[in-house]
């Protein structure tokens, strides 16, 4: 497998345009066709990448290996914008005639399409499919919603700390093995060299500031019953949020600077040479590659609190599903494994650089390509995903957790204030959406 120049943008912005589709949206009526039959030709909706011809091939490989396998039946993939697809993939469920039988989507979608009526309860097709024993769990659970499952995990991205090696040599700072040790490593970096951020992060960076609410032992939200109920509040919670929101302010990252700033943001501050450290997807290689920093840095998972661990990281990534809607459902999920199998998923990888869902093909990826190893051991080490709730893309597009990091770190309110007021913005979202 060879990791092609490619991946600066593309996973990072399904992963965070994924975060919006469903927002309040009504819930459809039940558009299950009711019908299975086995002969036909398919729809297939994928995301239109920036750079999309070597997906085309990929997808063209696994498309032509199902007809050879479906006699009769034919094809018809269509690239979609990711900026305008929440309104497209919407009128589809609520239109079954123009709907496609399989779409690709963001794996925060996951819940509020579900809620929407729009997608297919595949858990028995999933289970009986041999290569999902080997799917990891967290991206198990991104196309699982109260206990049933809504497609195939396609891709995963995860993030990790990127860190200037010349500028640890120079300053004798040594690889950082806890988060204390990073914030440390920050300081000594701001110290001797004033120009630079001694870890770029952002008030905005949600899925940056994560990993220290988890390695705390803290969470976004607790389910019981069904039902959600925020944990931002609690003690460990807090904790994580003070060790993030400590970063911020002039022996590191200037909250004037720094408290607007997204994930975007930090990891073209680190590429430009404006930073030490920053926190990074296995995406964001290219554009470390494009950058000041080419030769300069190299990549270890994100510490936890105590040596040895590594903190969970959040597991971006797409999965294909099947339209509930549609009227040849076994065709359309011999589909899905054919587009979401092993087979492709490694040429995913080796065209674009997206890490396959599935450990085993992972762990070749990771031999093959060095750069993945840290990403890897992220993902192994444990990785977590978001509420399996519709109410999360409501209170990621209300920037509930930007808004909860910048009051603190502005000092407009404290750890404590800020998370109580954020858990009750969460916990009426989650109420709203039954």
């Amino acid at each position: 497998m060879k990791l092609l120049p490619r991946l600066a943008a593309p996973v990072a912005a399904l992963v965070l345009a994924g975060l919006t589709a469903t927002a309040c949206a009504p819930q459809t009526s039940d558009t299950s066709s009711g019908k299975d039959e086995k002969t036909g030709d398919l729809r297939v909706w994928l995301f239109q990448e920036v750079n999309n011809g070597p997906k085309a091939k990929v997808v063209d490989r696994a498309v032509a290996a199902y007809e050879k396998a479906h006699e009769g039946s034919k094809v018809d993939v269509q690239y979609i914008p990711v900026d305008s697809r929440a309104e497209k993939i919407k009128a589809a469920f609520n239109d079954p005639s123009s709907a496609p039988d399989v779409i690709e989507y963001g794996n925060t979608d996951t819940a509020g399409y579900v809620r929407d009526g729009g997608l297919a309860d595949i858990s028995k097709e999933f289970a009986a499919w041999d290569e999902a024993a080997d799917t990891d769990e967290a991206a198990r659970a991104s196309v699982t919603v109260d206990g049933k499952t809504y497609g195939a995990p396609y891709f995963v991205g995860v993030r990790a700390l990127y860190y200037r090696t010349d500028l640890f040599e120079k300053h004798s700072v040594a690889v950082p093995e806890t988060l204390d040790e990073v914030a440390a490593a920050a300081k000594k970096i701001r110290k001797a060299e004033p120009g630079l951020y001694g870890i770029a992060v952002g008030g905005a960076y949600t899925y940056g500031a994560m990993p220290f609410l988890w390695a705390h032992g803290g969470g976004l939200a607790e389910e019981k019953d069904g039902a959600y109920t925020s944990t931002l509040a609690d003690k460990k919670s807090q904790a994580g949020i003070a060790a993030y929101t400590d970063l911020f302010g002039p022996d590191n990252c200037p909250a004037a600077k720094c408290a607007q700033m997204g994930g975007n943001d930090t990891v073209t501050a680190f590429a430009a040479g404006k930073a030490g450290m920053a926190i990074g997807g296995d995406f964001s290689h290219q554009a470390m590659e494009d950058g000041k920093v080419k030769g300069k840095y190299a990549v270890v998972p994100l510490p936890g609190t105590e040596k040895g661990e590594i903190a969970p990281a959040f597991a971006g990534g797409n999965n294909l599903g099947v339209l509930k809607s549609t009227e040849r459902r076994s065709l359309a999920v011999d589909l899905v494994k054919e587009l979401a199998g092993k087979k492709a998923q490694s040429e995913l990888f080796d065209a674009m650089g997206f890490l396959p869902t599935f450990t085993d093909t992972r762990a070749e990826a990771a031999a093959e390509e060095p750069f993945v190893k840290p990403f890897v051991q992220t993902l192994d080490a444990g990785a977590t995903f978001v509420p399996a709730s519709p109410a999360w893309a409501r209170i990621d597009s209300s920037l509930v957790l930007p808004t909860m990091f910048q009051e603190i770190v502005s000092g407009r309110k404290d750890v404590a204030a800020a998370s109580r007021d954020a858990a009750k913005k969460m916990d009426d979202a989650f109420a709203s959406a039954g």
